[in-house]
């Protein structure tokens, strides 16, 4: 899978599938099962790391997670979060960090959050031959400033300004999108209007009529039981099978059945 590819299944309207991982076993599972992209998300400052947010995780943790995603994915586009820090404070650092995130990791693209403010990074990276993919909508890195992670643009103003947006980053030369936690309505909008740039607008919580769709592989493997937004569905509860596997391992030991005979040198 391709960049290209990907331009290409946004102009002819063929669903883009992407998932969430952060490890070597997970991810070569994730990619057997056909997946288009992996997503490296900050997201991993959450489920794999403990944080509360986005914002700890570093560019060093970020390549050493990516670095055992890229070893499994024979199939998948691999994309690796730009973390918070590594490109807001200078064009230069920005593509010095995206740089080192390729080079070390050896993802194939990268994805940062933000529009027009990000648009001067965005285009020396993409001019230094890094493939973008950009985050609007509800971008948690500025969760702070948000106040929470509430449905975004859903007054005119920002609905508008997030159209403006999506548009500069496809002409910029992104060839994907992230739409979070937006009205349906306008996702299907932004779609329309980066569809002849052939650009893939993926959507998570931003309704059925993007291109493609994310979720983080935990959340819908149901092992980040505590996490139900509406836009979550669960396609599997291995929270709880993989407790009751544990128990179960507890119970051979506790009562010497583990290992048997047959499990014996």
């Amino acid at each position: 899978m391709t960049t290209t590819r990907i331009r290409q299944m946004a102009a002819s309207g063929e669903p883009v599938s992407v998932l969430t991982s952060y490890d070597f076993t997970l991810a070569r599972l994730v990619d057997e099962a056909g997946i288009d992209i992996i997503l490296v998300g900050d997201s991993a400052s959450n489920v794999v790391c403990g944080n509360t947010t986005t914002l700890p995780i570093t560019v060093d943790e970020m390549i050493f997670l990516t670095r055992g995603v890229v070893r499994a994915a024979q199939h998948a586009l691999v994309v690796a979060d730009m973390p918070f820090g590594s490109y807001q404070t200078s064009e230069e650092e920005a593509v010095r960090n995206a740089v080192r995130m390729l080079k070390e990791s050896g993802c194939d693209a990268v994805k940062l959050e933000g529009g027009e403010d990000v648009l001067p990074a965005i285009r020396r990276m993409i001019a230094a031959g890094i493939p973008v993919m950009g985050h609007l909508g509800l971008t948690p890195q500025s969760v702070n400033q948000f106040g929470g992670y509430g449905l975004r643009a859903k007054e005119q103003a920002e609905a508008d300004k997030l159209l403006h947006d999506a548009e500069l980053l496809a002409k910029a030369g992104c060839f994907s999108v992230v739409l979070e936690k937006i009205p349906a309505a306008l996702a299907a909008q932004v779609t329309e209007k980066l569809t002849p740039y052939h650009c893939a607008t993926i959507g998570i919580g931003a309704g059925n009529k993007t291109h493609g769709q994310v979720l983080v592989l935990h959340d819908m493997l149901g092992l980040n039981q505590g996490f139900q937004p509406k836009f979550l569905r669960r396609f599997a509860d291995m929270g709880n099978e993989i407790k009751s596997a544990v128990q179960d391992y507890i119970t051979a030991v506790r009562d010497r059945s583990f290992p048997n005979e047959t499990e014996c040198y």
